[in-house]
């Protein structure tokens, strides 16, 4: 990017020089809409507020003693209009359709960072850890954020502030460890599964980024033996800002060389308005300056995409048929992982750029097929393409992933802190059939012991849905196993448990690892005679301490064959594969955006 004009251009335009008041306009611009943008997040007023800067610098241009001080000086104008916005608009959730002249509140200003500076890792970390400060926290960020960048001094900091140097600097401790903090969060929510004392605890959460949700979560984080690691290895935030460029403008607040063609300008007396040509004139008068809406559909007309949905939703391909499950009927709300952050599922947006026409033959899928997933981007197309009967997300009430209509969304009560009244009924107005405890065999998941699941399970069964067994990680056939007890004390106590499920992974990643997985369906199957769900299974080798994957090649041999094997069995009434999204090594089947990859094709063509 392009250096900020100097003193002498300064001089030049407060004395009259359209060319240099058209170059101190178009340089200066970029440093203001950053410190906009970032101070409000991307608020559709953030158009209205950089323009009302430049308009005040213009005009007070005339009146500006000492030309050395200009950047300073704006800034502080920048910084009251930010202030004077925050007084006079108060933030209202938008409801309803979005007028097409508006910003679209998905695409902030944050989306628009990260997308524009192509950030990864850490860097996109602590943008999108922004969103959780208060508007205070990010007026001070917009302005350390380009301290540490090199685009301000700590004095000019200061002076935006209305604080001393020592006063700012302790304002911008605080404000980094809160950003410290906010980065914890993201990272702590974007694990998956997600914990399930986490789980519990942003049950009620809208999912809307704030300060109050910021500290439960990072309280959380650091004391949750699980979680603390999320706090670990963070990179200084002054090194990964350093030397970051400023955000590009987006292309409604550029300036058209084509227009300067016969303007002209003439700045008078000191106590006058500017009368403006050029480049900075089309801007006084609005020519130049459109809702950044406006600046989305340009840059998408340019073929780069901008985020415009809320991140909870994803665009729904269209539906292709699929058969019914005989079994049970299919659900159609959404669904999302664990735990469901709102009681009412948000709606789902189809998109239609360019129509679908319907395949000639409607292809149907496996009433048996199903996949476990989470939230990702695409989700929603990806269960559409994978042709998958039933779907499951570890949660009670679905949330955040569009369910394809005849895919059936089959709930789960994933251990102890889900079996208040509350999620029972979720699980009961979201299902036919409920999945018992996740793996609760292993003390990272579910953690109990037989005698605890079964002085729970009458809560389960007085859902009156159809009921699985909790879902063991391994040994199910094992006489005395932890499945072989609770179904032992199940029958003792004549509690009602209408099928096994099971989970499987085979570390053996040759062709004979089919063959595997049918030998024990079918001891599981001998030895408690019920109907079998095998909810998670792919190849992973955890025999070395570390998980081990096969290649693409292997998946999607395996998918191919495993698929074919228990289709043919009748006592296999479900199998899940884990799971749907490929958005990080390991078995996915669905990379971001809802590609699939060479597994995801298999188990897309099998069933």
């Amino acid at each position: 990017m392009a250096e900020e004009p100097g003193v002498a251009t300064v001089t030049a335009a407060r004395d009259g020089d359209q060319r240099a008041l058209d170059d101190l306009v178009s340089g200066y611009l970029p440093l203001v809409y950053n410190i906009v943008g970032h101070a409000l997040g991307g608020h559709p007023d953030t158009d209205d507020v950089v323009q009302e800067t430049m308009l005040r610098a213009v005009h007070g241009l005339p009146g500006l003693r000492d030309p050395a001080g200009f950047r300073s000086w704006l800034v502080v104008i920048a910084m009251n209009q930010i202030r004077l916005r925050h007084r006079d608009h108060q933030r209202l959730p938008i409801t309803g359709p979005v007028p097409e002249d508006v910003a679209d509140p998905g695409a902030d200003f944050v989306d628009l960072t990260i997308m524009r500076l192509q950030l990864s890792g850490q860097r996109r970390e602590v943008v999108t850890a922004t969103r959780w400060l208060s508007e205070d926290e990010r007026e001070l960020l917009s302005l350390w954020w380009l301290e540490a960048a090199g685009r301000l001094t700590r004095a000019e900091v200061a002076t935006a502030l209305e604080l001393t140097p020592q006063h700012t600097a302790v304002r911008v401790q605080r404000v980094k460890a809160q950003l410290d903090a906010a980065r914890i969060v993201v990272r702590t929510l974007e694990r998956t599964p997600r914990c399930p004392e986490l789980a519990y605890i942003v049950a009620e959460w809208d999912g809307a980024p704030s300060p109050l949700w910021r500290k439960r979560i990072a309280r959380h984080s650091r004391d949750c033996a699980r979680c603390e690691r999320c706090g670990r290895d963070l990179a200084s935030v002054e090194g990964l800002l350093a030397r970051l460029p400023l955000v590009p403008l987006p292309a409604a607040l550029g300036f058209d060389p084509a227009t300067l063609t016969g303007s002209h300008v003439a700045i008078t007396q000191v106590t006058s308005a500017p009368a403006t040509g050029g480049k900075a004139g089309l801007f006084l008068k609005g020519a130049l300056v459109k809702p950044i809406a406006a600046a989305a559909a340009a840059v998408v007309a340019a073929g780069i995409v901008v985020a415009v949905l809320p991140s909870r939703e994803e665009p729904v391909a269209r539906a292709i048929p699929v058969a019914e499950s005989t079994t049970s009927s299919p659900s159609t709300t959404s669904a999302s992982p664990i735990p469901p952050s709102s009681s009412a599922p948000p709606s789902t947006t189809t998109t239609s750029a360019k129509p679908v026409p319907p395949p000639a033959v409607p292809v149907t899928a496996s009433v048996k097929k199903g996949v476990s997933t989470w939230n990702f981007d695409g989700a929603g197309k990806a269960l559409t393409d994978v042709r998958a009967g039933w779907y499951y997300n570890w949660a009670a009430h679905p949330d955040g992933v569009p369910t394809p209509p005849n895919v059936e969304f089959v709930p789960m009560i994933w251990g102890t802190k889900f079996t208040d009244d509350a999620t029972l009924a979720r699980a009961k107005a979201n299902g036919k059939v409920l999945l018992g405890f996740n793996e609760p065999d292993f003390p990272d998941q579910a953690n109990m012991t037989p005698e605890q699941a079964l002085d729970l399970w009458p809560k389960l069964a007085a859902t009156g849905l159809r009921l699985g067994s909790p879902a063991v990680a391994h040994s199910g056939d094992k006489a005395g196993g932890w499945l072989d007890r609770f179904m032992t004390g199940a029958a003792q106590r004549g509690l009602r448990v209408d099928f096994i499920a099971v989970h499987w992974y085979g570390s053996d990643f040759s062709d004979a690892a089919v063959g595997h997985l049918k030998n024990y369906l079918a001891a599981v199957h001998a030895r408690y005679g019920k109907p079998i769900w095998l909810t998670e299974y792919a190849l992973i080798d955890f025999s070395g301490g570390t998980a081990r994957f096969p290649t693409q090649a292997q998946l999607a041999a395996f998918a191919r064959g495993s698929s074919a094997m228990m289709e043919g069995l009748p006592y296999v009434e479900r199998y899940a594969w884990f799971a749907l999204p490929a958005d990080k090594p390991g078995t996915g089947l669905y990379t971001p955006g809802g590609i699939p990859n060479e597994a995801g094709e298999a188990y897309r063509a099998a069933g």
